[in-house]
């Protein structure tokens, strides 16, 4: 019987399936031990990495920082490629810590005074639920369900440790505590933004502390995130990676077949991948590396038999897909018309989307965005967040509407009292119109693109990081039974964000991640 190289086929070609294809090679380049494919959807490496130019600036449409530096295995690559820095100005290149204007919908610019106070709360409330503050609570004895309830506990029991409340004049009719729930609300929507989530209610109180950041500053890519795609995919034989190849089923063998095919003298490998063209590939092991979207959406299609895996994945892995979170983020890129800097760092407090005082010409989409910036100081490109519902809606809008929606909120909250000195707000009142012409939009659109289906993974209510490690545990699990009798082992293995316990919705998690399953291959091949 011939002897044959393992044949490995990795599906997706973003950080996860790039990183383990490039461990893989390194290791089988010198040793001979495998036969390595990338097979990849769309036209591009990289999955939700993609580093795009907008206004002249380089941007990022997908991931954009790195999380702490200290330790970052991103860092490190971006650092021995010399990545950091860049002559073309890049996305957030001066940091996020430029000063924030505050405004309450109507043009009231808030003092410090009025903001400081709520925002430590929150940021407090976060540290505690994040564990950042010991207690000797021990997980599930909180009581809690969700983030969103126990920041809003937390917010009532400030309320009713105040003192009685002043009354607040010159701010049309904002009171202290609405202005208050509204500078609450805006935190509230950036955190949204952070975890996907498209209401904090639903993301799991007792899982938040399991959550890792690596210490140190939080910086973007001078080169672009697609620079560490690019270099960690440099060092692949030419024809290792092949684009537009869409995987529509994976055909595996759960149990032992009795009796096994002969190819050429061979055994016949265990995976069957089909694909779109109506083409086919034989693997010894598959890694699907695939957004937890597109797993959700595959097990969805189970009973019409549409699924992406045949038979149909066992049920503690389809549990694992069910219940983990999986959400929308999008980013909004606009150029100010003549291009032009000096606009603010805009922090934006809403009336709630039900309120009576609510302004009706701003648009709902645009009532949970907290903020409206430079995508650094003078830049003409200006960059808003969308989560949950307003992201999806943000994907169907045509960029008239989205111009016109975005300039009406602005006129909203600059009109009344500004006028501008290199972004910072003068306090002087104005009486007129405040107006703001864009000339072009560009949007992300990661919740219909069919190779994605939304964003990033958190811990929804009713989930555990107990379900990170079954979405990373392979098939078929391991048997206790004869060898004689088991089947081919590791014949499909999961990596990306969504299968890390702790790193779980960045890019150093499907790092880590692409790491261990090739680890995991080598290790089964190597000599004991």
């Amino acid at each position: 019987m011939a002897v044959k190289k393992a044949r490995i086929v990795i599906v997706g070609a973003g950080m996860a399936g790039i990183t383990a294809a490039n461990r893989l090679h390194s290791v089988s380049a010198s040793k001979n031990l495998f036969e390595v494919c990338v097979v990849e959807g769309g036209n591009r490496i990289g999955g939700r990495i993609n580093t795009s130019e907008f206004g002249g600036d380089r941007i990022e449409m997908g991931a954009t920082w790195i999380h702490g530096i200290e330790g970052s295995p991103i860092h490190k690559i971006a650092q021995q490629i010399h990545a950091l820095e860049s002559q073309q100005p890049w996305e957030c290149m001066d940091g996020n810590d430029n000063k924030a204007t505050t405004i309450a919908e109507g043009g009231f610019v808030l003092n410090p005074s009025f903001v400081h106070p709520i925002t430590e709360l929150f940021n407090n409330l976060m540290d505690h639920a994040q564990g950042k503050m010991s207690t000797a609570t021990t997980k599930g004895e909180s009581g809690i369900l969700s983030i969103g309830s126990f920041l809003r506990q937390g917010l009532a029991a400030y309320w009713d440790s105040s003192k009685e409340e002043k009354e607040l004049k010159g701010f049309g009719k904002w009171s202290r505590k609405l202005l208050d729930e509204a500078i609450f609300a805006m935190h509230e929507n950036t955190q949204r933004t952070c975890t996907s989530v498209a209401d904090l209610l639903t993301l799991d109180y007792d899982a938040e502390s399991e959550y890792q950041m690596f210490p140190g500053e939080e910086i973007t890519i001078g080169k672009g995130y697609s620079s560490i795609i690019e270099s960690l995919a440099s060092v692949l034989p030419p024809g290792s990676v092949q684009l537009g190849r869409k995987v529509t089923r994976i055909e595996w063998q759960p149990e032992r077949q009795e009796a096994m095919n002969m190819e050429n003298g061979t055994c016949s490998r265990p995976v069957v991948l089909h694909f779109s063209d109506g083409s086919i590939m034989s693997a010894d092991h598959v890694i699907v590396t695939v957004s937890l979207g597109v797993l959700k959406a595959s097990i969805r299609d189970n009973d019409s038999g549409m699924s992406m895996f045949h038979p149909p994945l066992p049920a503690f892995k389809v549990e694992a897909i069910s219940r983990l979170g999986f959400g929308v983020v999008n980013k909004l890129f606009m150029q100010l018309s003549p291009p032009h800097g000096g606009f603010p760092f805009l922090q934006m407090v809403f009336h709630s989307p039900n309120s009576e005082l609510r302004q009706k010409k701003i648009p709902w989409w645009m009532r949970r965005t907290a903020t409206l910036c430079p995508i650094y100081k003078n830049s003409s490109v200006l960059l808003s967040w969308f989560a949950g519902e307003e992201a999806l809606a943000l994907e169907s809008l045509k960029d008239e509407e989205i111009i016109k929606g975005v300039s009406d909120t602005v006129s909203c909250f600059l009109s009344q009292s500004v006028e501008f000195c290199n972004g910072n707000v003068n306090s002087e009142k104005h009486s007129h119109e405040y107006k703001v012409k864009f000339s072009k939009v560009l949007k992300s659109q990661w919740g219909k693109d069919p190779l994605f289906l939304g964003s990033y993974s958190h811990v929804a209510v009713g989930s555990s990081g107990d379900d990170f490690d079954k979405m990373a545990e392979p098939l078929p699990k391991c048997s206790s039974s004869s060898q004689l009798s088991a089947s081919p082992p590791l014949q499909i293995l999961f990596a990306g964000e969504a299968t890390h316990r702790t790193h779980y919705s960045t890019t150093h998690g499907a790092y880590f991640s692409g790491l261990r399953e090739a680890n995991r291959l080598i290790q089964h091949y190597s000599p004991c």
